[in-house]
């Protein structure tokens, strides 16, 4: 009859979902959903693990252990290399450069439109409590409480509005409840006003003066690098990674008690500057205080972990550990000193698009799914997160979002099918790249931000600058891209430009949205 399908056709439909079933997560719910939980480095360099770099002159004793249970992705990258931009791409699947480019300044404005999906509300919408906890950089909604008239006033060589602007009894709107968290506590951003902790959208303690870094503990490498601005009076910065893991910890405890499964969003403000280590790290490393930050970050790590073992939810908790984006500048005068070079084996840091701005350390953990001490060569993004959940809790995710996300499923289960063979590296908007397979293309004069360091080069073996408009690297040969193979190979360079355009163009990357063009 039609309209109706024959028993026999049935029982083959049945068969078939239940091994996709087995396979990939009971996309019907019915079996008990993982908690989730992303912990997020501030300015983390690939080369600072000795998990991924034997080399590395930090200890990082949690991580390694993490990597060792679970999978660790050797080419796994940020959309970015500074932070908002990042942050933005892994909470909506989405490219940064399809909205935007730099971070968020002082009391700016949020980045997310109310419209679009975020990775949390699609969760909530799979039944997960959702929480984010420690640095958030993705903007808030300050004019709904900055006083009519309120006008900055000078503090040293820049200008800032202090704490009598604001009503700081009201709720600041357009943060991370509006977006799909329901519990939110942190700082926003260590180095940006206001300097004090706001739980889920209120201040917890108010500013009433205004930021002054000679009240606080000697900077210990680099600068304070703090924008001025409103200051609560007992403000101590040092005092972030211990409260904001405290409060991870205590969050995961709690949900050992609640049938909901969670998400956790926990963003270090470490080891971005300043590099202000707690003074029992001093010393544990052999790469000065960012080394020790980098252990304390750790340190940070293990706690959190050992939470999910004490609450018994350690078996049903997927891990993510990464980073926003390659290491900062303060990187060439470590490795001077230290013989340490944070992005180890990349040419780049921080804001670049060499690999060193957004080639970044990507583990997981996934008990039950993934094959412990396992590794993954395979071109991987932050910006995939969001469809591979999608793909595992069964989850249709509307044309409109994710635009640029790959299920990485397959991967997760060790399988050698390649989900995604492009991804665009952009930090400025001037600046782009883009990886093909094997190759990388850097379509600007150079993948530098801030400049040559020609000492740092010729100690590293690279080439004096051969004045290409564009450079070519032979990725799976190259991978610090020290030989610019752009005049030798201009069918490629043609080949890779269109593939940029196209995917600038095209307005997504995923496959799902080209399948269904």
């Amino acid at each position: 009859m039609q309209g109706f399908i024959d028993f026999e056709m049935y029982k083959t439909i049945v068969v078939c979902l239940g091994f996709i079933f087995s396979m990939f997560g009971m996309a019907d719910g019915s079996s008990k959903k993982p908690n989730i939980l992303i912990l997020y480095a501030d300015d983390l360099g690939y080369g600072d693990l000795k998990i991924l770099n034997p080399e590395s002159k930090i200890p990082t004793p949690y991580l390694e252990k993490l990597a060792k249970e679970g999978m660790i992705f050797t080419d796994g990258h940020s959309s970015s290399g500074i932070c908002t931009p990042s942050r933005y791409a892994l909470l909506t699947g989405r490219h940064h450069w399809r909205k935007f480019h730099g971070i968020v300044n002082s009391f700016g404005k949020s980045v997310f439109n109310p419209a679009r999906l975020t990775l949390p509300e699609m969760l909530k919408e799979c039944g997960y409590v959702t929480a984010a906890i420690g640095k958030w950089h993705l903007g808030w909604n300050w004019d709904a409480i900055k006083k009519p008239g309120a006008k900055p006033t000078k503090q040293g060589k820049r200008s800032a509005l202090g704490p009598d602007a604001f009503d700081w009894s009201k709720s600041i709107p357009d943060g991370p409840l509006a977006h799909g968290f329901d519990y939110y506590f942190g700082d926003t951003v260590i180095n940006f006003p206001p300097y004090c902790w706001i739980e889920n959208d209120k201040v917890v303690d108010i500013p009433d003066t205004m930021m002054d870094t000679s009240k606080w503990k000697e900077i210990k490498e680099g600068g304070w690098e703090c924008r001025p601005g409103p200051m609560f009076s007992g403000w101590d910065p040092f005092e972030n990674i211990p409260t904001t893991t405290q409060k991870a910890v205590e969050y995961i405890k709690n949900q050992s008690q609640r049938d909901n499964p969670f998400f956790l969003y926990f963003a270090f403000p470490s080891p971005h500057a300043p590099i202000i280590p707690n003074d029992k790290f001093d010393g544990k490393s052999g790469a000065g205080p960012y080394g020790d930050f980098v252990y304390e970050t750790d340190d940070a790590c293990g706690r959190i972990l050992s939470a999910l073992e004490e609450s018994g939810q350690a078996e049903n908790t997927m891990v993510i550990f990464t980073a926003d984006n390659g290491p900062e500048k303060y990187a060439y005068r470590r490795d001077e000193t230290f013989d340490h070079w944070s992005a180890e084996p990349f040419r780049g840091l921080k804001r670049d698009i060499y690999e060193g701005g957004h080639h970044v350390p990507f583990i997981m953990k996934w008990p039950g799914l993934i094959k412990s001490g396992s590794t993954c060569k395979k071109l991987v993004s932050q910006i995939d997160i969001m469809a591979t959940l999608a793909s595992y809790l069964g989850y249709n995710l509307p044309h409109n979002t994710a635009e640029d996300s790959h299920d990485l499923l397959p991967l997760l289960h060790g399988r050698k099918e390649t989900p995604r063979t492009v991804h665009v590296h952009n930090t400025r908007a001037d600046a782009w790249a883009i990886r093909v397979g094997e190759w990388n293309l850097v379509t600007g004069k150079s993948g530098y931000h801030s400049g040559r360091v020609k000492t740092w080069e010729g100690k590293r073996n690279y080439p004096p600058d051969d004045d290409n408009a564009v450079e070519l690297y032979h990725y799976a040969k190259d991978i610090g891209q020290r030989n610019n193979l752009a005049k030798k190979f201009p069918k490629k360079v043609a080949e890779l430009q269109k593939e940029l355009k196209i995917a600038r163009e095209r307005g997504f990357t995923a496959p799902r949205l080209i399948i269904s063009q």
